[in-house]
């Protein structure tokens, strides 16, 4: 895999972890929203925390779309599942939240499954279909 390849991934991982955490900032800045107060939508929209969150998930996006042009989408989700490992260190130690030992352990599988999911190819290639014809020269086939 590519160095471009690589940088693609760690795009998705890092631009997706850090927007959920500028988001989860914001909001907890706002507060709850409910269908009586759905007005405070709007103003979360513009409070920089979640304007900084909007930005860096559209980063996100774009690095996204730009891996799952080179491989598949059983590859591209499970390997930047990761993000959930770098998120779960950002909530502990930028928003002091509690992860309990259930939540390490899930985030230890997520991290072992993530192994087993990279060790495979990224990209299912196809055969062409040239491979599938018969040989039609007969000197090919030592009858000659």
């Amino acid at each position: 895999m590519s160095f471009r390849k690589i940088a693609t991934l760690t795009g998705v991982i890092v631009f997706g972890s850090a927007g959920d955490i500028c988001l989860k900032r914001g909001m907890s800045e706002i507060g709850e929203i409910t269908l009586n107060n759905w007005h405070l939508l709007f103003h979360a929209i513009f409070s920089p925390w979640v304007a900084i969150g909007i930005a860096l998930l559209i980063l996100f996006f774009a690095n996204y779309l730009s891996a799952l042009s080179f491989a598949d989408l059983t590859y591209v989700l499970p390997a930047t599942s990761i993000g959930y490992v770098g998120m779960a260190l950002l909530a502990k130690f930028f928003l002091h939240e509690d992860i309990s030992a259930f939540r390490w352990a899930g985030i230890l599988l997520i991290a072992v499954g993530v192994g087993f999911v990279a060790r495979g190819p990224a990209l299912t290639v196809e055969p062409s279909p040239a491979a599938n014809l018969p040989i039609l020269d007969p000197s090919a086939r030592g009858e000659l």
